[in-house]
């Protein structure tokens, strides 16, 4: 399986801190006793997590925004990995004067408070992308209907008055809360229909009906803006 660029990246930073560690932890002239094998342990246990952690904080890195949304979690790992390493060379360095038994519950505490962070912040993160998800179901109707409206007013070739009106109910329409609600569906609805047939009046040259169905939609879009502020006001 071919590797991307951040992966490799990933994996050299990992494999570079390993040997760091690895050289500093059997350099240091302290004795090779419980104590010193716990804190190596841990060192490497949390040298070797930041993978899991890197891949589970930027995972579906399409976009720009899911990657932010992964930094927090990163940035736990890496707080983690920092305090680790630092805690276990001091042990380290202590270990003829330390008892094994009290690196290791600190170690063990600070993985716990570790993983607890980085599932807070993948909760965190689900939520959110959850509520992005949500909201770009909630705008797909209002931005349809915009994208039908505008792409009328730019092909349309009528006379002044009616490409004014077709302009002026685009620019209404652009400015509405693009928010859909089940209170606005079956105006939304109506709408739809309404600039469907408004885009076949013009395009059969019918100036007449094209106003008529024109100033009907004006109508829905003020009554759907009239109910959108009336749930802001409720809610």
């Amino acid at each position: 399986m071919k590797l991307s660029k951040n992966a490799v990246r990933i994996l050299l930073l990992a494999g570079i801190a390993l040997v760091c560690f690895n050289v500093i932890a059997f350099v240091l002239p302290v004795p090779k006793n419980g104590t010193f094998w716990v804190s190596y342990v841990f060192g490497m246990l949390a040298i070797l997590l930041q993978l899991a952690v890197i891949k589970v904080a930027f995972k579906g890195t399409e976009s720009i925004k899911s990657r932010f949304y992964g930094f927090p979690i990163a940035r736990v790992g890496v707080v983690y990995l920092i305090c680790q390493i630092l805690l276990s060379f001091t042990a380290m360095a202590l270990a003829a004067f330390v008892p094994f038994w009290i690196p290791m519950v600190i170690f063990i505490l600070m993985l716990g408070a570790a993983a607890a962070g980085c599932i807070a912040a993948e909760a965190v993160r689900e939520k959110i992308e959850r509520s992005d998800q949500k909201l770009a179901e909630d705008v797909r109707m209002m931005r349809s209907l915009q994208s039908k409206m505008s792409t009328l007013v730019s092909q349309s070739e009528c006379g002044d008055d009616l490409q004014t009106e077709l302009e002026a109910f685009a620019e209404d329409l652009k400015y509405s809360d693009p928010v859909s609600s089940p209170a606005t569906e079956q105006l939304e609805d109506e709408l739809y229909f309404l600039i469907e047939d408004l885009q076949k009046a013009v395009a059969n040259n019918e100036t007449a009906s094209a106003r008529t169905i024109c100033k009907k939609a004006k109508g829905v879009l003020a009554e759907r803006n009239r109910v959108c502020k009336l749930n802001k006001n409720h809610s």
